[in-house]
């Protein structure tokens, strides 16, 4: 059984630990990033340029096999061959594959429009699907654009 008060202490604690913050403390409670590597203080759409300049694959892009295809400002694009190792049990590609590389080509294409002090994170996702995809689909392309540009939300 919790007492009242260890439960106010986690609740104080988890409220701090989603409250606003600053860029450095956003930062902080993340791993370094390639973008960061690359492209530190730079705007977003220069991070992601440095990011295709430098040839190297974030964690995501290797374990799905994807490219970063095309950065500019207020677009993304990512693409992908669907193979094994995007299978489900029930013999098609994940959905978790789909929704991956419409995330990473939609976020990207928001990251383009950032400046150097501003960061972000996908507030929401909703992916319907229409068809199955195999191997047989051959190479997926996802285009991100930015439709709108917000204080808080693209």
């Amino acid at each position: 059984m919790t007492s009242d008060s260890t439960r106010a202490d986690a609740a104080a604690r988890d409220a701090t630990a989603f409250s606003p913050s600053t860029d450095a403390n956003r930062a902080a409670r993340r791993e370094p990033s390639l973008v960061d590597q690359t492209g530190a203080g730079l705007d977003g759409l220069a991070q992601l340029r440095a990011l295709l300049a430098s040839g190297r694959k974030p964690g995501i892009l290797v374990s799905l096999d994807f490219d970063f295809v095309e950065a500019e400002e207020g677009l993304a694009v990512f693409a992908g061959t669907p193979g094994p190792h995007a299978y489900n049990p029930i013999g098609t590609v994940h959905g978790g594959y789909a929704a991956t590389l419409l995330d990473s080509a939609c976020g990207c294409a928001v990251h383009s429009r950032l400046s150097a002090e501003q960061a972000y994170t996908t507030l929401e996702l909703k992916v319907a699907y229409h068809k199955a995809i195999t191997r047989h689909s051959g190479r997926l392309r996802a285009e991100g654009r930015v439709l709108s540009f917000g204080q808080r939300v693209a």
